[in-house]
């Protein structure tokens, strides 16, 4: 299904907006990130995939790939972190508390009887977790009914204390908050809700990271962007925000289009472009795309995503699994690239989009589209990921190492004749 946004705008990102996200912002949470022994120094890839886009008939490819950001496999490692360092700041302002310091774990003595909980699909309490481990803090995940056990042990194993309940996300953030209230600890979540706005903030702001690369790496200047369509993965719409409301203070009229994608059963971005407002998902909220599998959107992130993304679309699991082969195989000319389930929305949303020549004409898409795509995350779940692709992640990265090593022969061989 798709949906164009009657509310969007192209006008130049608002003084307004700008007060909650900023470029500034981003930018100093990606030198505090730059500190963290967790996180990769060097900027992710940004791989171009010119033999899709020959067999999809658009002008180029590029995906921004988040699985070698960190040990964590992806990009939710840079949302926790800065949350959690902001907070503590926040908390304990009077003892001037260097963010690179709390990376580095100096205070830890501070921080021992200090509790942090959130609940979450996987990526994001894993995040939390690390970070918690890091800074020295105790940290309590809530996991829902539908989280793996692959999954709760990634995250426990970076020291977290689980608690599981029978409902489903929705319901796992409410007993976070009410576990908060009752112990006196601290939610850290990447969704918002009434009251509830600062953490969630911070998080984003942490995500605009990935936004700051992709110009550095890309040819973009603010009025000639590099992409004329830019797909971003749905959830509750945090990662969604971070990045549109980077480039579009970055391009401001000349932002390109940008295109939301989650699953069928967890559409609730898909309802809010169609309510107007935030909104719930309409189905069971089940899908294999566990990062997105959210039923209700963050009211602070449809500020943004509500004036300045255009369309909103959902997939299937089957479109989310087609796309995780796609980005495996590779080709001669596409490396091949390991992207979990939730991390190949973009790509499975555009396959749908141009399968259907009335949608691709809807949303722009021709043959001189030249269009962005974020994988979000590797392998998260080895074993899932392997049971979907017919493939282990190792396997795949094997691969594209050799296919790596083998263009620099090539290119070798050029710049000697």
């Amino acid at each position: 299904m798709l949906v164009a946004n009657p509310r969007a705008t192209r006008s130049a990102y608002s003084a307004e907006l700008k007060a909650i996200l900023s470029i500034e912002k981003a930018q100093e949470s990606r030198a505090w990130l730059s500190c963290w022994d967790k996180i990769s120094p060097d900027a992710t890839p940004l791989r171009e995939l010119p033999g899709l886009a020959a067999r999809l008939k658009v002008d180029s490819i590029s995906i921004k790939d988040e699985s070698a950001r960190s040990v964590l496999g992806s990009f939710k490692a840079l949302g926790a972190p800065i949350a959690l360092v902001r907070l503590i700041q926040r908390l304990w302002p009077d003892h001037d508390l260097d963010a690179r310091g709390l990376f580095k774990g100096r205070y830890r003595d501070l921080l021992t009887h200090f509790t942090v909980v959130s609940a979450t699909d996987g990526n994001h309490g894993k995040g939390l977790a690390a970070a918690a481990q890091t800074l020295g803090c105790r940290c309590v995940i809530v996991l829902h009914a539908n989280v793996s056990v692959e999954r709760e042990k990634a995250i426990a194993a970076y020291g977290a204390e689980i608690v599981r309940i029978t409902g489903n996300y929705d319901e796992s953030v409410e007993e976070a908050a009410r576990m908060a209230s009752l112990n006196g600890w601290h939610v850290v979540s990447d969704t918002s809700y009434d009251g509830y706005e600062d953490i969630p903030r911070d998080v984003m702001q942490g995500y605009g990271t990935i936004a700051a690369e992709i110009i550095d790496q890309s040819d973009s200047q603010p009025d000639q962007p590099a992409y004329t369509h830019v797909f971003l993965q749905g959830g509750v719409g945090g990662l969604a925000a971070g990045l549109a409301s980077y480039l579009w203070e970055f391009h401001g009229e000349y932002r390109p289009r940008f295109v939301v994608v989650e699953p069928q059963q967890a559409d609730c971005l898909y309802q809010s472009a169609l309510a107007g407002r935030a909104a719930r998902a309409t189905g069971a909220v089940d899908s294999v795309m566990a990062g997105l599998a959210c039923g209700e959107t963050s009211p602070l992130a449809w500020k943004f995503l509500q004036p300045g993304v255009d369309d909103f679309m959902t997939i299937t699991d089957d479109d989310a699994v087609n796309a995780m082969r796609i980005l495996a195989a590779g080709s001669d000319t596409d490396p091949p690239i390991v992207a979990g389930e939730s991390g190949v929305a973009g790509l499975a949303g555009l396959i749908v989009l141009l399968q259907e020549q009335q949608l691709a004409r809807q949303v722009g898409l021709d043959g001189s589209s030249r269009v962005l795509l974020v994988n979000t995350e590797g392998a998260t779940a080895p074993a899932t990921y392997q049971e979907l692709v017919g493939e282990s992640a190792e396997s795949v990265i094997e691969r594209q190492l050799a296919w790596c090593a083998k263009g620099k022969r090539v290119l070798s061989t050029v710049s000697t004749i």
